[in-house]
Formats: structure tokens, sequence, C-alpha cells
């Protein structure tokens, strides 16, 4: 028994040890971090930092509960100072029609409100979205002139809002705005527009609220890549004034100032050459034969309609203003070119039908008087003669008779006006006398058949075309 006892209790204290083990293990494996700070020399403890606190919230760190954000910082005392920047992100679009342009911009305020100053050893700010807009003072700044606008919610509210310990706040939104742009066409095309983007507050006059640009003319910045089809982008600027309201008083208003120059190529493509080449095509018409009726007038209508087309096409995509555009110079001074030719038709073929209705009854005069006379010619002989063929035995039967005219003097001359007309087949018959003595002989003027075109057609050939290069060079001269 006595040999039993010993390995026992050396049993039993083997066990007690392994035990006492274990807990200091499990001791020092939860205390081992602070051990190692206590004992450690290369590692320093940090302050903490409320910004990074996750156990205070929002409201009671910027203490927007001890608060009343409902008025302005510093209510009572001066104005307060609100910066200003703007980044263009891009200019959408420019209508004539409406007179405005819709842009994007971020939008970007600076102010100081001690109010909402904190505790931070890191001097770190702390940046919230549009939920804590609401519950704090923002300046509350519009667009003067505005049509419509909106801030983008994609995929949420595309507003931030960054507070410094300090108070300073930097309050920035991205918004797509229309605004009214009181455009002067009377250049149109060939003109350049300026239009301008203002911002105002709306409750808060100079009194209470001074807007202005944080960095001057630097304030603004815009995209490199901004493009407009139509347009070409001169020049951005910032300026500033105040505008008065005679029922509330002064207020600071800021302006997005910036120049757009037309492109003029597509209106060369569009009005301009087709406009051009519609009067050039009028003017064929004068070397056409004034008696084709249907060539002559079926060209002038279709030119003249097609005028009409061009500036029906133009007016449409312009607003109904009641002053004369260059454009509307151009085309009606094309379209009249036009009409004039259609005009210049009309009077050559009234003159024509005019002047072969005479010579048509001078003709039938001249024939009366002198057909009754046939001095002892037979009728078939002389209806031969009067045809251009005669023989010999012809010629020598009228040897015997005088030579004296068959009509009246007066009568006489005007005949022969008529028969000189270059544009008629004049058939002259000469007949000589002197057979008796000498070899008879035929003699015979020649048969002229030459086709005259009408006088005023010849001029119009000139007239027009010098008419309307000299309308173009005034044209571009004045308005290039």
């Amino acid at each position: 028994m006595p040999y039993m006892t010993k390995p026992l209790i050396l049993l039993l204290c083997l066990v007690v040890t392994g035990e006492c083990r274990k807990h200091g293990h499990r001791v020092r494996r939860w205390t081992g971090t602070v051990e190692t700070q206590k004992h450690g020399t290369s590692l320093a403890k940090k302050p903490p930092d409320v910004t990074k606190s996750r156990k205070m919230k929002t409201e009671h760190l910027l203490k927007v509960d001890d608060h009343d954000f409902t008025m302005r910082p510093a209510f009572g005392g001066p104005a307060i100072p609100v910066g200003v920047d703007v980044q263009v992100e891009s200019l959408d679009s420019i209508s004539e029609v409406d007179m405005d342009f819709t842009m994007t911009l971020y939008l970007r305020h600076y102010w100081k409100d001690e109010r909402l100053s904190f505790t931070s050893s890191t001097n770190k700010s702390m940046t919230f979205d549009g939920r804590l807009v609401k519950k704090i003072w923002v300046p509350d700044v519009f667009f003067v002139h505005s049509k419509r606008s909106f801030i983008h919610d994609t995929t949420t509210d595309n507003i931030m809002l960054r507070v410094f310990p300090d108070g300073h706040v930097l309050y920035s939104l991205r918004v797509t705005v229309t605004a009214a742009c009181n455009m002067d066409f009377s250049r149109f095309p060939l003109d350049s527009q300026t239009c301008s983007l203002e911002l105002e507050s709306y409750a808060y006059t100079d009194e209470d609220l001074m807007l202005y640009w944080k960095s001057g003319d630097e304030s603004l910045s815009t995209d490199d890549r901004i493009s407009l089809s139509q347009f070409l982008i001169q020049k951005f600027h910032t300026t500033s004034r105040l505008a008065f309201y005679s029922s509330t008083g002064w207020y600071n208003r800021l302006y997005i100032n910036f120049t757009l120059r037309r492109h003029i190529f597509f209106f060369l493509l569009q009005t301009y050459f087709p406009a051009t080449l519609m009067v050039m095509l009028s003017w064929v018409s004068f070397w056409i034969d004034r008696r084709a009726v249907p060539a002559r007038v079926s060209l002038g209508i279709t030119t003249v309609l097609t005028m009409s087309t061009i500036i029906t096409g133009v007016n449409a995509s312009m607003p109904r203003v009641s002053y004369i555009k260059a454009v509307d110079i151009y085309l009606w001074v094309s379209f009249v070119f036009v009409f004039l030719s259609v005009l210049e038709y009309a009077a050559v073929n009234y003159l024509s039908t005019v002047q072969d209705r005479r010579e048509r009854k001078m003709r039938e005069r001249a024939r009366s008087q002198s057909l009754p006379c046939t001095c002892g010619i037979s009728q078939t002989r002389t209806m031969t003669m009067l045809d251009g063929t005669y023989s010999e035995a012809d010629t020598n039967s009228l040897a015997g008779y005088t030579e004296e005219p068959m009509v009246p003097e007066e009568e006489q001359e005007e005949l022969h006006e008529v028969l000189e007309k270059p544009e008629h087949m004049v058939v002259h018959l000469s007949v000589s006398s002197e057979s008796t003595t000498t070899k008879k002989k035929k003699s015979l003027r020649a048969i002229n058949i030459i086709q005259n075109t009408h006088a005023i057609d010849k001029y119009s050939r000139m007239i027009f075309p010098g008419s309307y290069i000299f309308f173009n060079l005034i044209y571009w001269s004045v308005y290039c």
C-alpha cells in the first residue's frame, strides 16, 4: 500500500501542473496585444480621431440638432461670402427656333459655417452625400432666365457635401440647365452669337449674401473636347454685376459668357449653292429658240418653284423674326432674278407675236395689191414666177414691160422693211429689159435664210449674269 501511494501522488501533481499551464496560455493570448504595446518601444499610441469613429452619429458630430440651420451663418451680421466656380462638362445644343441653349456643368459653392466645425486632430474633412444637405443651410443659388433644369440622379443624386474641421464647406452638384439666349439673326448664317448663363441668390440680397467668383477668370473651366456641329466655340469668360429688383432690392449676379461663331460650310452646300445654280439654270432659256414655248416655259416654272422650296426650307428652321436676315436677302434676290427670266420670255413672246402678226398683214397686203396686175401674163405663168421657177421664155416675155412700182410709194417702204427682215425667206426676182439688142441674161438675187434671235434675248444674255455677279460681290463683301 505505501508503494501505491507515491505513484498516485506523482500523477496528481502532473495533472494539476498541466492545467495551470493551459490557463496561463489563454490569458496571454487575450492580452498579447496589450502586453506588446506595453513592453514594446517602437509603437506610438495614436489619439482617437472622431471623424473615423462609428460610435458617434453625424448629427451629433456636426451638432446639427444644436443649431437652427434655417438661418444663414452669422445671421444679423455682415453678408456671408459665397465663392462659386464652374466646370462646364458639355454644351449640348443650341436652338435657333426656341432661342435657347442647353449646358451640363458642375456647380461648386464655398462658404464658412462655424456651426459645422468639429474637433479633429488630423484636420481631415468629412464627405457626405445629398441626404445631409436637407438638414443644414446651403446657398439658394438659381439660374436666371432658365427654362428647364435638373440635378442628375443616376445612380444617386449627384450631390457632394464636404465639411472641414474649421467649418468651411464645399457644396458641389451636377446640373443640366436650359436657358434663354437672346440671338440676333440679322446676319444669319454669317453670324456670331453671345449667350450667358446667369447665377443669382433667390432670397438673399447683397446685404446678406455676397456671391463672387472664387478664383476670378480661373473659376470657369471647360473641357477641350466640347464641340458643336454648327458652331465654333470661340471664348468662355466670367463677369459679375449687381441686379436690381424694385420690390426686393440689389442682388449679386454672376455671368458665364460664351461666344459662338456659326459654321458657314453647311449653309453653302444646302442653301447658297442650290440657289445660285437655279439662277444660272434660268439663264439657259435665253439661248433657247423663242418659238420653243414649252421648253422655255417649263424651265422658268421649274426654277421658280425650286427657289420657293429652298426659301420655305430655310424659314422652317428659323424663328419668325420681324426683320430681314442675310440669307433672306440672298434668296429673295435670287428669286427675283429667276422670276425676271420668266417675265423676260413673256415679253419676248408677246413682242414676237405682235411683230409676226404685223408682218403677216403687210405680206398679205402686198400680195393682194400685186397679184391682180398680171400685165398680160397668164395665171399659170404668174404663179410660176411667184414661186421662183421661171424659164427663159418667161423672161423674154417680160422684156417690154416697165419697172414702175405696183404699189403706192408709202406702202412700198413698209413692204421693203418687211421683205428685208432676215428671218423670212425673201425671193427677189430681177428681170432684165435688155433682151432685144444684146444677149438676154438671167439674173436672180440670192435667197438668204437667216434665223435671227430677238434683241431682248441678246441683251439678257449679258445683263442678267453681269447683274448677278455684281450683287454677289457686294453681298459677300458686306457680310463676310
